[in-house]
């Protein structure tokens, strides 16, 4: 298998055809992380489709020295700040309507490597993941999606982030602190109304 930056390479000396491979690679895991940020999956089909088109058009800008992945992570993850603000803020209690139940149906298949939070994916339970992860600070609920939608290792958080690896770290750990706690919360007020 042909690396990123040598299919960069390529792409920047005229075999744009091969792009494609990158698509493949990354689009499910983009589309993981966008689809569990906004609830929809046409609107995170577009933020993928912006973000592939936005890498392809800054191609020249891309520089080997640095993983192919973070860069286009970077390019995706302003993509989605400028998606956010143009957006109103739905309610938190909003947050759990946007999930039709045709999105839910068309949940992207995780890769073979796949992850205890990936495999909520395919559970009910996405949906109330998404909701206590829109409950959470925007860079907390980021790093986490980037480290479990995304397969990312923290110096790779950072770098996408723009952040220490100490930070990446302590984002991801906090996050992952408040998740417990909240589905603790749940778990024991489904067992206060029994």
């Amino acid at each position: 298998m042909i690396d990123d930056a040598t299919i960069m390479k390529r792409i920047c000396a005229g075999e744009y055809l091969l792009f494609d491979e990158l698509v493949l690679r990354y689009r499910d895991r983009l589309l993981r992380f966008a689809w569990s940020k906004y609830g929809s999956i046409s609107a995170a089909e577009d933020l993928v489709q912006e973000a592939f088109l936005a890498a392809f058009a800054a191609r020249d800008s891309y520089n080997p020295e640095f993983a192919f992945s973070t860069w286009l992570w970077t390019i995706f993850l302003n993509l989605c700040r400028r998606h956010y603000k143009r957006e109103l803020r739905q309610p938190r209690e909003m947050v759990r309507s946007s999930f039709a139940a045709a999105d839910l149906a068309e949940i992207p298949e995780p890769s073979s490597s796949e992850t205890p939070l990936q495999a909520a994916l395919k559970t009910e339970q996405f949906e109330l993941l998404a909701v206590y992860l829109s409950e959470l600070s925007e860079v907390q609920a980021d790093a986490l999606r980037l480290r479990f939608f995304g397969g990312m290792k923290f110096s790779e958080i950072a770098l996408t982030m723009d952040c220490s690896l100490s930070a990446a770290k302590i984002r991801v750990k906090n996050g992952l602190l408040k998740l417990a706690h909240r589905f603790s919360e749940d778990k024991t007020s489904e067992g206060d109304v029994s």
